[in-house]
Formats: structure tokens, sequence, C-alpha cells
């Protein structure tokens, strides 16, 4: 939750709810990009031609293909193509959570789909990767 996808936002919410120093989950950082990993995805992102992004949580079996209120051409039907073969729900991302993630800034940078999968039940663990594939 370091890109630059309405950062602001995110740690206004975040610190609002209290996470407000280093955490397993939920703490947004002192500023965008700052932490090495965050920096490292978001340069190898802008040296690559990507078609599409998914990012791993493991919080929910849902999938989420929008940043806000927008969606890139062909983000649904392959988000529904996701959720059939996968059993998990296409899902609206809850606003709290609405920023400031890779799968956001992908959208808002390149207008292509980029996906969150949720790949796990909820609380039972926070871990995290992402993928980016070439198409």
């Amino acid at each position: 939750m370091q890109f630059p996808a309405k950062w602001e936002e995110a740690k206004k919410i975040k610190f609002s709810q209290g996470f407000t120093k280093p955490a397993p989950r939920d703490f947004v950082g002192k500023d965008s990009l700052i932490e090495p990993e965050a920096l490292a995805l978001y340069n190898f992102t802008l040296k690559h031609k990507f078609n599409l992004s998914i990012s791993y949580h493991t919080q929910g079996k849902e999938i989420y293909s929008q940043f806000l209120n927008y969606e890139p051409p062909k983000a649904k039907e392959i988000g529904e193509e996701f959720a059939k073969i996968s059993g998990y729900k296409l899902a609206e991302v809850p606003y709290n959570s609405s920023f400031a993630g890779y799968k956001d800034w992908f959208i808002q940078k390149y207008n292509k789909p980029g996906f969150t999968i949720e790949a796990g039940i909820r609380g039972k663990s926070t871990s995290n990767f992402t993928i980016s594939r070439n198409l």
C-alpha cells in the first residue's frame, strides 16, 4: 500500500484507524514508494510492457478488478473468468481499502486490467505477493 494511486487518501484512512506505525497489515508508510520492495516493483513495472497484473493477498476469497469506480477495458470479462475458474467472488473493493495498492497504481498508470485476488480465508493470514506478466 505504498503506490502513488491516491496514497494520501490511504494514509488519512489508515492513520484514522490507528495504523500509524509498521505492523503486519494496513500501515501505508510515511510516504509512497519509500520501502525498497515497493520501489523495486514500481521500477520493474515501468521497465516492462505488461498487459495485466495480478496481486495475490490472503484475506477473503474475492477478486478485485477496479480502482475506485474505474475498470479498464476487458477487466470485468477477465475477472468474471477468474471468478468462474476459482469459485471466488468478483467484488467491489471496500472503500477504505481502495487506495495505494499496486493494482490501483497499475490501473491508474496504464489503463490495463489489474487484479487483486484475495486467496485465503479472512483473518487467517496476511501474506501478499504480486505477479505481472506480458501476454
